[in-house]
């Protein structure tokens, strides 16, 4: 019988090669989100699994090795990822579409920003988290920091403009206040129960990547509008960026085994975590709340407004950056990731992406936003605070203010926080009580980053 003979080819015979070539061609494009999201569950697992065993410290630092290698790659790469995508980026734009692109990109984070502090403040006053009988059983630990949020906002002014640009990429300004070495005091009781503190800036160890991004968006601009003379220095940095993605390429299939490391890590350094959830339970409850508002409702409404599209085929496409950015609660360390996801499956223009993802990293704090605005209502209902308009105004107003410049301090929500009960004359000595869970909800306010980024372009 030849091959005529055979009669004709079924439906099924036909659409079944189709099939499984479409499903070897998901699980081809997808290999990598699907083993990521197996690392964060094995890494669960581990977490929990190994916690009735009482490991000692040097079992948990070879547990959470792989993952601190893991994010040392990964922040490797932000500072020259910064620099070079940044003046790549704005070099290829005309300056004043340069100028057009990063007052939305601004007016967006801000307006964002306000709606999370918003948000927090609206769940946290319904859900009323602040239960004044369990803070007893914490040690009170008191803050001696003198800050306030004009420190704070003239510490975002000091790092915007840096004095020496070399400096900025290894430190970054902050105000401190000193006891003089010598003070005249007539009265010395007074002398004895006062302290007599000095206003000064000093430096510490960190990028000061608000003064770098400044530097790059007015340097790139400004060699856009060289043409021919500048297009070598753009071609330099432009291969630069390429080469930095071809590293992130090869980074990337370790995610895996530093997410697992990481998330184990984490649950392991974490005494009584059964105690900690029913003591703060409802806290996590209420932040929770916020952030699945916020990622299940407002965003999914704020894309379908302003693009007509169904979100959901973009978040898929960002879902790997998302991941990578919750299980390391680091928005900056998930950059690398993130490029390689908008310029590749989400086909974003590359010259939107390089100008405004570094943007995004360093000022879109959302999620911190959210955390100190319910985190500062949950301490006023502990200590069973009146609040009042005004004081849920100063709340709302000082937390968008903080969350704005938390990427120029290090564990900025705990530190802003001080801040931020400061302006409300509300007891800083309680903020102990949320350093047990601020590794959890760091972790939930990172997604709630990671997003908005994406949805800036």
């Amino acid at each position: 019988m030849g091959p005529s003979d055979r009669g004709p080819t079924t439906t099924e015979e036909t659409s079944a090669p189709i099939e499984y070539t479409k499903l070897k061609i998901w699980i081809m494009d997808n290999t990598l989100l699907v083993i990521t999201l197996a690392g964060v569950i094995s890494g669960i697992t581990v977490g929990f699994g190994l916690r009735p065993y009482n490991l000692g410290p040097n079992a948990l630092v070879i547990i959470s090795y792989p993952g601190e290698l893991f994010m040392r790659l990964l922040k490797l790469m932000i500072l020259p990822l910064i620099i070079a995508s940044l003046i790549a980026g704005s070099a290829s734009l005309n300056a004043k579409m340069s100028g057009k692109i990063a007052i939305r990109t601004l007016l967006y984070f801000v307006l964002t920003s306000m709606f999370n502090a918003f948000l927090g403040i609206l769940v946290a006053v319904l859900i009323h988290p602040g239960q004044s009988d369990f803070k007893d059983n914490y040690e009170k630990v008191v803050h001696n920091r003198d800050h306030n949020i004009l420190d704070s906002l003239l510490d975002i002014g000091r790092n915007i403009f840096p004095d020496n640009i070399v400096q900025a990429a290894f430190q970054q300004a902050y105000t401190v206040y000193v006891e003089p070495e010598n003070v005249f005091v007539n009265n010395s009781a007074a002398h004895e129960s006062e302290r007599v503190l000095v206003r000064m800036v000093k430096y510490r160890s960190g990028t000061n990547t608000l003064g770098l991004v400044f530097f790059c968006l007015v340097f790139g601009s400004l060699l856009g509008t060289l043409g021919a003379k500048g297009q070598v220095v753009v071609d330099f940095f432009q291969a630069i960026f390429e080469v930095i993605m071809k590293m992130v390429t090869g980074v990337m299939w370790f995610t895996p085994i530093g997410v697992s490391s990481v998330i184990a890590g984490k649950i392991l350094g974490v005494e009584n975590v059964a105690e900690v959830m029913s003591q703060l339970g409802w806290f996590i409850t209420t932040v929770s709340v916020g952030v699945f508002l916020y990622q299940l409702i407002v965003m999914q409404l704020l894309y379908f407004l302003f693009l007509g599209k169904n979100p959901y085929k973009f978040y898929w496409g960002l879902s790997h950056a998302m991941l990578t950015a919750s299980a390391t609660a680091s928005t900056a360390a998930a950059l690398p990731i993130t490029f390689r996801a908008m310029e590749g499956p989400l086909r974003i223009d590359t010259r939107i992406t390089r100008f405004v993802l570094p943007i995004g990293c360093n000022i879109n704090m959302d999620g911190t936003a959210l955390f100190l605005a319910v985190a500062s209502v949950f301490i006023c209902q502990l200590n069973n605070m009146r609040l009042g308009f005004a004081q849920l105004a100063t709340i709302f107003l000082t937390s968008t203010a903080a969350s704005l410049s938390s990427a120029s301090v290090p564990s900025a929500a705990m530190v802003l926080l001080l801040v931020v009960l400061a302006a409300v004359d509300a007891p800083t000595h309680d903020v102990s009580l949320l350093f047990a869970v601020d590794w959890l909800v760091r972790h939930c306010r990172t997604f709630i980053e990671s997003r908005v980024d994406g949805l800036s372009l």
